[in-house]
């Protein structure tokens, strides 16, 4: 087994592991028959962003994002119906559910009628990558309010070190394959984590061992 075969595992175990941690509050929802403290739009964003490094994957005929993605978006889709048969905000999930899917249809109309080549495929990482961005950032701000008042409960350990290890071997498999698209993104996935790996490490020691809560945390 060469590197790019070992790094390419590396990915498909951690992403998976990494999108597993969702199935605490899969069971909690089945348990408690409520969505209470349990968030929907990581659920769905991370679902979107599957989909399009799917196509991603497809477009440049990889098969680990394309598997990885496979198997993402469809525990996205289990935590999605899971969600919406027991919420009692149906309406605004519902909502919420028919923007994304509108989002989807004007992307799949775009991408449809460009040329097949490298600027489909450009175009497409470059709109993958910022989204994957964002979401590896969107949880600073609860970090910022972490370091305010000394709490990691709200913090998850199991989906920090998950996603400490999937960053760095996407980021590793990119590199071999000298993609920036799949290079770039998953480098702040690093970097955030290793942020709560210090805040674990300053203010864990004073409170419970943390529990998992929100998916993006």
């Amino acid at each position: 087994m060469d590197l790019l075969q070992l790094l390419s595992w590396a990915c498909i175990v951690f992403t998976v592991g990494m999108y597993s941690t969702g199935l605490p509050d899969l069971k909690k929802m089945k348990e408690s028959k409520s969505t209470d403290n349990i968030q929907f739009l990581p659920f769905l964003t991370t679902c979107l962003n599957n989909l399009g490094w799917l196509y991603y994957g497809i477009l440049k005929k990889d098969q680990t994002i394309v598997m990885v993605n496979i198997i993402g978006a469809l525990l996205q889709i289990l935590y999605i119906i899971m969600y919406l048969t027991y919420t009692k905000q149906k309406r605004l999930v519902m909502s919420q559910m028919l923007a994304a899917g509108a989002v989807l249809t004007c992307s799949w109309f775009y991408f449809k009628f460009l040329p097949e080549g490298n600027i489909k495929l450009s175009q497409l990482g470059l709109i993958c990558s910022v989204i994957t961005v964002s979401m590896y950032l969107s949880p600073l701000t609860a970090l910022v309010e972490i370091v305010r008042c000394g709490n990691v409960q709200c913090l998850s350990f199991p989906l920090t070190v998950a996603t400490f290890f999937t960053s760095t071997s996407w980021v590793l498999y990119g590199h071999q394959l000298n993609d920036y698209y799949i290079m770039v993104p998953n480098t702040p996935g690093i970097f955030t984590s290793l942020i709560r790996f210090y805040l674990f490490w300053k203010f864990a020691s004073v409170h419970q061992s943390p529990s998992y809560k929100a998916l993006q945390i």
